[in-house]
């Protein structure tokens, strides 16, 4: 500060100017904070959710459905037309078929959690973009957190990929245990449903998978 402003500022009883940096905005209670939530506070922040350019085209958020206390979570990549309209994962031709894989491994759809990475339907059902993923993410994170599976069974390419934070092929990443960091949790990747319906011979492929789930979520999966 110059002498001259000093003295200016004097007479009339400041004795000293700062510049302040504008106040960080404001945010609703754990909205920029998915960690301090619980289940139905971070349901109602899906609901709500305004993070990425989705939230402007999508006709409802996809939560997650099933039991929130399930020893099995079920992670997709992101809602299809159908699961937009309906609100709810893995509904349609695709649903069907989880149903189906799940029931072949002596579970019903209620006895699981199933929910996606994104929350909202990218449009055209393209891949979803990076910045869609940071999002979102923390929303599944915290699901994690709050249902502490024993196991995840992550379904497709995306959804692996971006769980496990890798760039590996599906095709090396099922066969065998992972575990998700930093919960500790096992996980086991398989196929799309979509991408079964598609390409029917690759359907042993993800029976194997769910054996191996069977196997470590009984303990005895290597």
């Amino acid at each position: 500060m110059d002498a001259r402003r000093a003295a200016i500022l004097g007479t009339i009883g400041v004795e000293r100017f700062v510049a302040r940096a504008p106040a960080p905005p404001t945010t609703p209670p754990g909205a920029s904070d998915p960690a301090a939530l619980d289940w139905d506070g971070l349901a109602a922040a899906v609901r709500g959710c305004t993070r990425c350019a989705l939230a402007a085209t999508r006709t409802h958020t996809v939560f997650g459905v099933g039991d929130r206390a399930a020893r099995w979570l079920v992670v997709g990549e992101a809602p299809g037309a159908d699961e937009d309209r309906q609100g709810e994962p893995f509904v349609g031709r695709a649903g069907q078929l989880l149903n189906s894989m799940l029931r072949g491994a002596g579970l019903a759809r209620e006895q699981v959690f199933i929910a996606n990475v994104l929350k909202c339907r990218p449009p055209g059902n393209r891949d979803p973009l990076p910045e869609e993923v940071r999002c979102c993410l923390p929303y599944l994170h915290r699901q994690i957190a709050l249902l502490a599976p024993e196991l995840i069974l992550c379904v497709g390419r995306i959804a692996a990929q971006t769980l496990l934070g890798v760039e590996t092929p599906i095709g090396q990443l099922r066969g065998r245990r992972h575990v998700l960091q930093p919960f500790g949790t096992p996980l086991v990747v398989t196929y799309h449903p979509a991408y079964l319906l598609r390409s029917p011979g690759e359907k042993r492929k993800s029976w194997a998978d769910l054996k191996l789930a069977l196997e470590i979520s009984s303990g005895h999966g290597a």
